[in-house]
């Protein structure tokens, strides 16, 4: 197999991770290893082009990822259309985990204290897909 072949589908394996984990994290990789791909075009050296691949992925990490989380919740509205709400829980929430339900969708949440299933609770912040609950 060819060094473009690899980093093509090295990339192409870290946009399915991105896809099943949306964290905005995997995408700077695939990305990385996109330009390293067409970069292994015209430079043989397998070396040089995985030093090429992680100085990008992680010029990529400090400055892209910010800015694409940033325009993930402006474009969500996520902190504004939930933060205060009351909701109801469907999975006992603990520190570790659970889950809430808003408007018939369920939402994995965490809280510091012990809360059962069925009570009221209201959502005090978001973190990317987790919920932090308060009970009422």
């Amino acid at each position: 197999m060819l060094l473009w072949q690899i980093f093509l589908l090295l990339a192409m394996i870290f946009i399915l991770i991105e896809i099943f984990v949306p964290t905005m994290f995997f995408i700077n990789f695939a990305i990385a290893c996109l330009f390293t791909s067409a970069l292994s075009v015209h430079y043989h050296n397998l070396t040089f082009l995985v030093v090429v691949a992680v100085v990008l992925s992680g010029c990529f990490l400090t400055v892209l990822r910010p800015m694409l989380m940033s325009n993930l919740k402006l474009k969500t509205g996520v902190e504004d259309k939930y933060i205060g709400k009351v909701v109801k829980v469907i999975e006992p929430i603990n520190s570790s985990g659970g889950a809430i339900t808003i408007y018939g969708e369920r939402w994995n949440a965490k809280s510091d204290e012990e809360i059962p299933i069925g009570a009221d609770v209201k959502i005090i912040k978001n973190d990317s897909l987790v919920f932090y609950v308060e009970k009422i």
